[in-house]
Formats: C-alpha cells, structure tokens, sequence
C-alpha cells in the first residue's frame, strides 16, 4: 500500500470537513449538483462511482466465473448476514439506543424516523462502494461481482416487504425507478465498459499493457472516492452542523451493527473453512449499505428534512472510516484467519 492509501483515513476526515464547509460556502454550487438527477439518483455521483469501480472491474475475468461455484460458503454466508442478520440487529440496536438509551436527548418527535431512517439504511445491502473495499483488501474479484449481483437481484424482491416488516406498516412505497437505474448504473454499465476496456488492451498489448492501466487508474479510483465524500456532505452540511449531538447519537447503533454484522460473517467464514480471500470481502459485504438506495428511500417515505433522511446520511457519515477499519481488521488478522481453527 503506497503513502496516499495508508493515510486514507485521513484524507476521508479532510474531505469530510471539506464537503461540509464548502456546502455552506457554495450553497448554490451544490444545489446544482444536486439537481442533476434522474429517479433520485445523482448523475455527478455516478461518474464518480464509475471511476472508483471500474479499476476493480478491469481485473474480472469472465470466463473464470464458473469458479465462484467454489466459493458457495462465502456466498452463503454473506447472504445469510445480509438478509437474516442485519436489517433485524439494526431493528433492535436502533429501538434499544434511540428509542430508550438516548430518548432524553433527541426530540421525541423524530425517533421513530430516526429508527426508520437505520431500519432503511440495514435492508439495502451494499453494490458499488464493495468494490473499492474489496479491492483494498485484496479480495478474490469474481466473488464480489457475483457476489453483489445476486444482492442486487434480492433487493428487487426483498427490499420492500422487508421494510414493511420492520417499520410495522400494512405497505411502504419504494423507489423501484432509483433501485433499478442504480442497478444500471452502478453495476451494467460500468461492466461493460470494463470489459470493453480490457479486451481491447490484452488484444493491443497483452497482460503487460492492462497492468500499466490499472497502476494508473488506482490513485484516480481513490481520489474518485475522496470527491464523492465532498460532494455527499456538502448536500448535507446544513443538517449535520445544526445538529452535531444528534448525529453522534445515531452514529451509535450504526458503529455497532458494522462491526456486529462483519465479525459475524468473517467468523463464520474460518468455521465453514473458507478462504481468507474470500472471507475478507465477505466480510465487507456482509457490514456495508447500500446508501444511495437508503438516502433516496428514506427522502421519498419521509421527506427530504426527515429524521430518516438525516438518520440514512449519518450512515453515509460513518460507513468510509469504519469499512476503512474493518479492511484493516481483516487484512492483519489474517494469520489468525488461516491459522489453525481454534
């Protein structure tokens, strides 16, 4: 890992405050920004999504898919955590921290959104930022791709009566335009683009070529993710600096699910006996959001000055530095992953 990656960290909090300060700064930069949408989804974001995945993707050989079926454990495990585990505990963390622990200190008013908007943020498993994680902790890549395509094909079925289960209502409008252009966008798209992209080289140039390629894309894939952060808290600056204790308050329940959720697949992977190459990103997987389809969800069910609203964006606030710190987790804990099961 070169010096600009080790100190992603940092550079994340940097480009937090920056998005933040620049947002009250530059309101109507910002709000242009944001206006270039289709069915809520930022077309700006997109690009930038693009640039951050297309360097992992790069890397897919698709006629060494039919291997995955070798990695059926870590698929199973990770859908188990996805569609079993997380949208409960989140149900459970957010009514037990927000509902009760911290209830004197947040507005009455807003808890059951607050809850809402954590419910919302647990039931939309993660598609295009996993492939960044993934890729920073070395992850087998046709894992992932399967990996999150099947999620991405769950969300369309379960998304919704998953949410109707757990926010206790008879029927709950979901933004299935935002899930599939997302779905499009985030995943189809850039695919193509990165096989395109890699035939042509290793026809041009062979393997050698595609190297030169991909040592060149990966600063810009992370430097697409730092941008993104900027723009996502300068949309949201105004809410988080009138409300900093409120924020820490959700904040809460959220740390714990992320790291609840990944110790449970990662320990679950070494039982099953599933290799640490897969286990990682399972891992990931298993503990990151969907946050654009939560954000968008949360604005159409509540409206976009929520407590759901506000609730889905402090996800977006925590999920780069703790996802940052559960790669660390798995990347030095992996002599004791293919150490002897205890």
């Amino acid at each position: 890992m070169g010096t600009f990656e080790r100190y992603l960290s940092l550079w994340v909090v940097l480009c937090i405050v920056a998005g933040i300060a620049l947002g009250q700064a530059i309101p109507k930069v910002f709000a242009a920004i944001a206006a270039a949408e289709v069915a809520r989804v930022n077309l700006v974001v997109a690009a930038l999504v693009w640039l951050m995945i297309i360097p992992m993707l790069l890397k897919i050989d698709f006629a060494a898919l039919g291997s995955v079926r070798q990695h059926w454990k870590g698929v199973g495990v990770t859908l188990f955590v996805n569609w079993a585990v997380k949208p409960f505990s989140m149900a459970a963390l957010g009514t037990m921290f927000l509902g009760w622990l911290f209830a004197p200190l947040l507005p009455a008013g807003e808890i059951q959104s607050y809850i809402a908007g954590l419910i919302l943020l647990a039931a939309a498993p993660c598609t295009a930022m996993v492939f960044v994680w993934s890729n920073l902790c070395e992850g087998e890549p046709t894992y992932t791709l399967s990996q999150v395509a099947l999620n991405d094909l769950l969300m369309v079925f379960l998304f919704a009566p998953l949410v109707a289960l757990l926010l206790g209502v008879a029927s709950v409008t979901v933004p299935w335009d935002t899930l599939l252009l997302s779905v499009v966008l985030y995943i189809v798209v850039p695919v193509i683009a990165a096989q395109i992209v890699r035939r042509a080289l290793l026809a041009s140039g062979g393997q050698p070529a595609l190297d030169r390629i991909l040592r060149r894309l990966g600063p810009a894939s992370l430097v697409a993710l730092l941008a993104t952060l900027i723009l996502l808290f300068g949309f949201q600056g105004e809410q988080i600096v009138a409300q900093p204790l409120v924020i820490a308050l959700i904040a809460v329940p959220i740390l714990i699910q992320v790291y609840f959720n990944a110790g449970i697949a990662y320990w679950l992977s070494r039982r099953l006996g599933v290799a640490w190459c897969v286990a990682a990103p399972a891992a990931l997987i298993g503990a990151s959001n969907f946050f654009e389809l939560a954000v968008a969800a949360a604005i159409s069910l509540f409206g976009l000055k929520s407590g759901a609203a506000l609730a889905t964006v402090v996800g977006v606030l925590v999920e780069v530095p703790v996802m940052l710190s559960v790669v660390a987790i798995v990347k030095r804990t992996r002599f004791w992953y293919e150490g002897a099961p205890a």
